[in-house]
């Protein structure tokens, strides 16, 4: 129960390694907001169902990172809920891949919109809450597309690189309000984005890797909790790879 009577927010909480982190703090005493873009009866029942078997509180927030009044009403939205905010974990993000000579600027603002700009948008709003308690941790999923220059990965791959510099001056100036913020750079995952991705791609990366394996969410999950636990009460402006070792 290490996040016991904790406050988490948590985007991109309905799948992936989002569902994953969402559902392992809830194990370990947290409760949650959950983020997601669209609200229903089946993402609904499941926060009622962690909520019911682990005994904390699941709420649901509808948030659309590509439309900034959705960011800004979901910030008051939380604020409503949630008088105190210990935990926020950035995890909703896109993915798209082409490659430099192809890469359009629609999309490439398409990717730093939801990437990167409107997560700061939102950390903006709730760090704000959370240094009135002068205590907290923020962690960011970044990716090691923002240190690993594959073929294709431009726009992915830059605006992963922008939120984890983004962590480090993050860190540097809330660490006077006890807000500690680190980022998480998974490798190759098996998420929806893993499906996106060529064979030949998700080969090539994993063959890189030291344990030869691709990424599984709950690897990610287990890394949030710890920087979300007072396990890591020292640890922040770090950028933390989960790859298997891609070296």
């Amino acid at each position: 129960m290490l996040l016991k009577n904790k406050l988490a927010v948590i985007t991109g909480a309905n799948r992936g390694i989002g569902r994953a982190i969402t559902e392992t703090f809830a194990a370990h005493g947290a409760n949650v907001i959950a983020c997601m873009r669209e609200i229903n009866d089946e993402r609904q029942s499941w926060l009622t169902s962690l909520a019911d078997q682990h005994g904390m509180t699941a709420q649901a927030v509808s948030l659309d990172l590509a439309d900034e009044a959705s960011v800004k009403t979901a910030v008051r939205q939380i604020a409503s809920l949630a008088p105190r905010i210990d935990i926020l974990v950035n995890n909703a993000g896109v993915a798209s891949g082409a490659i430099f000579q192809m890469t359009s600027m629609t999309e490439l603002r398409r990717l730093f919109e939801i990437n990167f700009f409107s997560q700061i948008l939102l950390t903006q709003g709730l760090a704000r809450a959370m240094a009135r308690h002068k205590t907290g941790s923020i962690i960011n999923i970044a990716s090691t597309a923002a240190m690993v220059a594959d073929a294709g990965t431009l726009a992915y791959g830059s605006s992963k690189a922008a939120f984890a510099r983004a962590t480090q001056s993050m860190a540097t100036e809330l660490g006077a309000s006890g807000i500690r913020v680190n980022a998480i750079a998974p490798g190759v995952t098996r998420t929806d984005m893993y499906d996106q991705m060529t064979e030949a791609a998700r080969e090539k990366l994993i063959a890189s890797s030291a344990m030869k394996r691709a990424v599984e969410p709950q690897d990610v999950a287990n890394m949030a909790l710890f920087l979300a636990s007072d396990l890591s009460t020292v640890v922040t402006g770090q950028i933390l790879r989960v790859d298997g070792g891609m070296v």
